[in-house]
């Protein structure tokens, strides 16, 4: 049973979803406000502060895209996209902007407490690595774990939080292969439930601001059948505050992987 301090706000504007998630979320414990639209949703959540976020991407008077950006700007806290369409493009779009998750109507509700539950145990995991280390620098790129920044050849890049962890996650065990497996747990929880297509997307939107030509990556490779790595030439996996580590030019093909806990098999497309 879920703590009834934990507070959901749900932007929703079909009465029988809002319906079934104030009930189905209200007896797992869950304290429910409702929006029924993306001006409201943007109110509410300002005035309620809630722990997480269930936010339908096509909403009246603002788009639940709209919603999440704004949310972004100011807060952290778990958002995870309700969706009536499954495109890679709205999944693409909606991770962009800063989604932790995303789940398809129609949906069990078991589901999407279980993805609920995953991100917002991820929103307050620790990252890998030394706890000193608040800079990784490899080659051009340097990360900034205490400011939450990156910058490619000194020029700022804005990433969404999964973004960032991603790539830190790989940039902290840089020259090693990173299982798939390792990467969901860390980033999106040991009890994610979605299909891994969700990482590919990650992966695709993380080298086309990395990368100096995304389809030959050249820093995050794909080691077929395994997971993804973070290629050097040499030094140790992460750079102490003034050193610079070389980039080795080899990549690696996309390949296809085994899909997590309750996934659908999919081909990955980074």
């Amino acid at each position: 049973m879920t703590s009834p301090s934990v507070s959901v706000l749900v932007v929703e504007d079909e009465e029988s979803f809002i319906q079934a998630l104030s009930v189905g979320l209200g007896r797992e414990g869950f304290d429910v406000t409702v929006a029924r639209d993306g001006s409201e949703g943007i109110d509410l959540f300002e005035s309620t502060n809630p722990d997480i976020v269930l936010l339908d991407l096509w909403l009246p008077k603002r788009s639940g895209l709209d919603v999440c950006r704004h949310i972004r700007e100011r807060s952290r806290v778990p958002i995870i996209m309700v969706t009536a369409k499954s495109s890679e493009t709205d999944t693409v779009v909606g991770l962009e902007v800063g989604a932790d998750d995303y789940v398809t109507k129609p949906f069990r509700l078991s589901e999407l407490i279980a993805r609920m539950r995953a991100v917002m145990r991820r929103s307050g995991g620790a990252s890998e690595g030394s706890p000193g280390e608040e800079r990784i620098v490899i080659d051009n790129l340097e990360l900034d774990r205490s400011r939450h920044e990156v910058y490619l050849d000194g020029q700022k890049v804005s990433l969404p939080l999964k973004e960032f962890e991603l790539l830190e996650k790989l940039m902290a065990s840089a020259g090693r292969v990173v299982t798939r497996d390792s990467i969901i747990d860390e980033v999106w929880g040991r009890d994610y439930v979605g299909d891994t297509k969700t990482l590919d997307v990650h992966v695709k939107r993380l080298r086309a601001k990395v990368e100096t030509d995304p389809s030959r990556p050249t820093k995050i490779l794909t080691v077929r059948g395994v997971g993804y790595k973070f290629e050097l030439d040499q030094g140790p996996k992460a750079a102490p505050r003034e050193q610079h580590l070389a980039g080795d030019p080899a990549s690696g093909p996309v390949g296809k992987a085994p899909t997590a806990a309750g996934a659908e098999q999919a081909a990955p497309a980074s």
